[in-house]
């Protein structure tokens, strides 16, 4: 069965390659480009082409390690929860001034890909989509290109949407290098509820023809309905959030409600295995990567010293305090039985599945972060890879995978763009805005702890209450997956949680007892109001002749 990485090899087609010339007597014939005419005359390279687009170019070291990058960070050497109080990258990588509230239109670490990588995927796609109709194949096949480059194009408008706000909408009429860029019309940004309008219509066009499943020639690892209707619901949770403002919740919980209805996912019955299993029903839409296919090995990229990985993405003591004990109370209630001695007993089994910490059972060993003489502690080998927080990821990592020397082995694990946990919770937190806590807000939540072996909610929450119990909820079950970034954003709470220190342990042993004691990992944490969007890179203004308006504050 074909993957998305297979098809990879178009990338190397240039864009600007795909244009006609003026034929003159110092004209040769290009072998490495694909022309119009070519491409429109045979279905199954314009079916690559478009298939392509799923994926983008890489503009920036340490992203996209041998394949090239799809929406997002996905599994890179520094990833988006580097950027928020889930977890630090241990050796930087131009992640810690953001943390640091330094990010700057000159410098903009590693989110300054995000712009040109998104509309260089839109003018892909407007070109796929103003010669589609000259193809020669099925009406059937027709439609399902059109809603496919709909879809992804809904989906980059949704990534500058997340980060800038009210971004430019270049509509259908830029598509070729060759277009005018010189007037000011086309730098013009649009309102924010203008933004989510027209990409909620995207997915709406893409939805209309898209498949409910993908089978027979139609690839793993490509937009269906069901992803196409859950990307709107993440855009409408968006609209109706704090940070937005334009839109309604009843609008959005109608949104997820309708993927709910499709009665075509559900949640897989192991949470840990989730993350390894790119077949599970969970799993609305996901970026997959082919045997043999090299990228970022994340068993080395994250694993601890002991066992001679880099430490990576390490989570903080921020997220780790988020976990419940596993009678569903929180650790700082007196009555739930956690012991500041042994912090680790009796936790949300989410916790197990997520995080490495001082005494887990990991590969035929015991993690050993405790100093002295702990092996995966400044005390052993390769001690510039420590944890700087005393903890290690063990999200989406798969033991099968050798941690030393890996580099022949490619991971089969999927990057997981949207699964039905997201939905569940999106349905809970929109319909509780909408209509209070009602059954159905309790039975969203619950499918969600039953699975996870949580007890279920307190009867007789408030919508207040269930305000937090929904986003505590997000925090340890979306973790790492690219959401507490935006999640804090859109609720403005961003200015609490990210100019909170990024807290870590010190474990230290004596005899056999250990002592834990809360240390900063990382110093200068800030978080100001300009940074609830991102900057666009000074180089894109530079480009547009100064046209381009910049975000509000920077």
């Amino acid at each position: 069965m074909k993957t998305m990485k297979q098809h990879i090899i178009l990338l190397a087609l240039a864009f600007l390659g795909l244009t006609a010339c003026k034929k003159n007597f110092l004209d040769v014939t290009a072998t490495d480009r694909v022309s119009n005419i070519a491409l429109i005359s045979d279905s199954a390279l314009f079916q690559d082409y478009v298939i392509n687009r799923y994926l983008g170019v890489k503009l920036q070291d340490k992203e996209a390690e041998g394949t090239l990058p799809g929406f997002g960070r996905g599994f890179e050497y520094a990833m988006w929860s580097s950027l928020t109080d889930e977890s630090i990258y241990n050796n930087d990588d131009n992640t810690w001034l953001i943390q640091r509230g330094q990010l700057a239109p000159e410098n903009t670490g590693i989110a300054g890909t995000l712009w040109g990588r998104s509309y260089r995927g839109i003018r892909e796609c407007n070109y796929g989509l103003h010669y589609v109709d000259s193809l020669q194949c099925s009406n059937e096949l027709k439609t399902r290109l059109k809603a496919e480059l709909h879809f992804i194009r809904g989906f980059r408008y949704l990534d500058l949407i997340r980060n800038y706000g009210g971004v430019v909408i270049v509509n259908d009429t830029v598509y070729q290098m060759e277009d005018d860029y010189s007037k000011a019309e086309v730098y013009q940004k649009s309102s924010l509820a203008d933004c989510i309008k027209y990409a909620v219509a995207e997915m709406d066009a893409a939805a209309a023809g898209l498949p409910v499943d993908n089978n027979g020639n139609w690839a793993l690892g490509r937009a269906t309905k069901g992803a196409a209707l859950a990307l709107k619901a993440r855009l409408l949770l968006y609209a109706a959030s704090p940070l937005y403002n334009v839109g309604t919740w009843a609008d959005a919980a109608a949104a997820a409600k309708a993927v709910i209805d499709l009665k075509k996912y559900s949640l897989e019955s192991n949470y840990g295995s989730l993350f390894l299993n790119s077949n599970s029903n969970e799993i609305i839409f996901e970026r997959l990567y082919a045997i043999n296919a090299r990228h970022v090995c994340l068993e080395i990229s994250n694993g601890p010293n002991g066992y001679n990985g880099w430490a990576g993405n390490t989570p903080l003591q921020n997220l780790v305090d988020a976990y419940q004990m596993d009678n569903g109370k929180d650790i700082t209630d007196a009555t739930s039985g956690f012991d500041a001695k042994n912090p680790y007993l009796h936790r949300d089994p989410r916790f197990y599945a997520t995080i490495l910490y001082n005494g887990a059972i990991y590969r035929g060993d015991t993690v050993q972060i405790y100093t002295p003489g702990g092996k995966d502690s400044k005390d052993g080998p390769s001690n510039w890879n420590t944890t700087k927080t005393g903890y290690y990821l063990k999200k989406f990592m798969d033991d099968k995978n050798p941690i030393d020397n890996p580099w022949n082995v490619a991971g089969l694990q999927p990057w997981i763009y949207c699964r039905y946990a997201e939905i569940l919770l999106d349905y809970a937190e929109a319909q509780n805005m909408a209509a209070g806590p009602d059954a159905t807000v309790y039975d969203a939540i619950w499918q969600i702890r039953k699975r996870a072996g949580m007890p279920a909610l307190p009867a007789g929450l408030s919508q207040s209450q269930m305000i937090d119990a929904i986003r505590r909820e997000r925090q340890v079950e979306l973790a790492f997956e690219e959401h507490r970034f935006y999640d804090v954003r859109r609720w403005k709470i961003a200015d609490v949680t990210e100019n909170a220190p990024a807290y870590g342990v010190d474990v230290t042993k004596s005899g056999n007892t250990f002592t834990y004691t809360r240390k900063v990992a990382l110093g200068g944490r800030l978080f100001a109001a300009k940074n609830y969007f991102l900057p666009i890179p000074r180089t894109e203004i530079q480009a547009s002749n100064s046209q381009l308006q910049q975000t509000t504050g920077y």
